[in-house]
């Protein structure tokens, strides 16, 4: 089939990385594949480093310390953001206000990739997404 390159969602990587067993099967098979690459936006990187400073997010260790330890581990890349996602994402469909979604949204589009995210607004925003 070839491989797929996945943007995973905030909450996907962090099932990913401090497991909870909330991945659906779909999720943990498209992650297992080594054939797929993994991709995590400064989008997801900007939300879990605003939710762990205030406090919603606990984290072993603290987000600038404990993330680049995470992607390694299980070969995520960085995706840096864009000025064009950036644009997308004002651009989208008026239908889901969350900030961190509709940037999250306009980043996969922008790039060609696949959200892996059990969030379906990610979809009516128009991003590919599969959970």
């Amino acid at each position: 089939m070839g491989f797929v390159k996945l943007l995973l969602d905030t909450c996907a990587f962090l099932w990913l990385a401090l497991p909870q067993g909330k991945l659906s099967p779909t999720a943990t098979s498209m992650l297992d594949d080594p054939a797929n690459l993994l991709f995590l936006s400064d989008t997801s990187v900007w939300e879990i480093s605003l939710k762990h400073a205030a406090g919603k997010l606990p984290l072993p260790d603290q987000p600038r310390n404990w993330l680049p330890r995470r992607l390694a581990f299980f070969q995520v890349q960085p995706l840096a953001l864009t000025h064009s996602a950036f644009f997308r994402s004002g651009e989208l469909p008026r239908v889901h206000s969350d900030p961190f979604d509709r940037l999250l949204a306009a980043h996969a589009i922008e790039e060609g990739m696949t959200v892996l995210s059990p969030d379906p607004p990610l979809s009516i925003l128009g991003a590919s997404r599969v959970w």
